[in-house]
């Protein structure tokens, strides 16, 4: 898939606000830190359009980004970093809760999760969360590149286990340094198109 178009993101926090052309669109959730808006940056090929940020915690709506006129890449707020006040966590939380229960459009969820280390309480969490909705979750680990050949297939077992992912609910290993992984999620985007 070629990216030809992205438009600056459409900025929700209530369903009124959400865009109303109902085309198709991917969820991108993950902690804080994970490197959510890198991921977008890799995918659509555009450096620094959506804005990483140093200090987690950034992202406190929900974004939707127009690729190709044809889909939305929505990204939503990061879970799990402690410096966000509980009030705060709580509406993300409840914002994410009400796109999860009322956007017929919605066609795959991307959990990324820091391949570097064992997914945490809160990635474990959430991953129930969105079994519970009965969505299609594809989990991708970030920072790929970041393990050597020789931890690899350890660190696989660890996420897996962890997880409880089987054979058909693997992991797409993605590194915004070599681009693995990134046709592989395109491919699954345009497999809804």
């Amino acid at each position: 898939m070629d990216i030809l178009s992205v438009d600056e993101p459409v900025i929700s926090v209530r369903v009124s606000q959400y865009p109303e052309d109902n085309r198709p669109e991917f969820l991108l959730v993950g902690r804080s830190n994970v490197g959510k808006s890198s991921f977008i940056n890799s995918l659509i090929e555009r450096k620094n359009f959506a804005r990483a940020s140093s200090k987690p915690g950034k992202t406190q709506t929900l974004n939707f980004y127009l690729v190709n006129k044809s889909f939305y890449l929505v990204d939503v707020p990061g879970y799990g970093y402690a410096a966000v006040n509980k009030d705060k966590q709580k509406k993300f939380g409840l914002m994410i809760e009400e796109y999860l229960k009322t956007r017929q459009n919605l066609k795959k969820v991307f959990m990324l999760i820091d391949y570097r280390h064992k997914p945490t309480e809160d990635d474990v969490l959430m991953y129930d969360f969105l079994k519970y909705y009965n969505l299609d979750i594809t989990i991708v680990a970030t920072k790929y590149d970041k393990i050597t050949k020789n931890n690899r297939a350890k660190q696989d077992k660890l996420i897996n286990d962890t997880l409880g992912l089987d054979e058909e609910n693997h992991f797409i290993p993605f590194s915004i340094i070599t681009k693995k992984g990134r046709e592989e999620v395109l491919e699954i985007i345009n497999s809804y198109l």
